[in-house]
């Protein structure tokens, strides 16, 4: 089972999270299946390759609940339901 899940990389205390597609069973820093965005939380900025999320949300993936926060915050679903 594949989950859209958080990434950390960045510095000591300057954390930065990339949004990866990643299989269910590795670690956070294990190996991705394709890099879908990222999440700076000291900016608050967020990118996020809508196109590649579509495509593993419709494959079956599932996001955690902060990446659903993260897309709901983004109102990424909003962008879902008008295409």
């Amino acid at each position: 089972m594949v989950k859209l899940r958080l990434k950390r990389c960045g510095r000591k205390q300057r954390a930065i999270y990339r949004i990866v597609a990643i299989d269910v069973r590795s670690r956070r820093e294990g190996r991705d299946l394709r890099k879908v965005g990222f999440y700076d939380p000291i900016n608050n900025q967020t990118y996020s390759n809508v196109p590649a999320i579509l495509y593993f949300l419709e494959k079956g993936a599932r996001p955690t609940g902060t990446v659903s926060d993260i897309f709901r915050k983004a109102d990424f679903f909003k962008e879902k339901i008008s295409s």
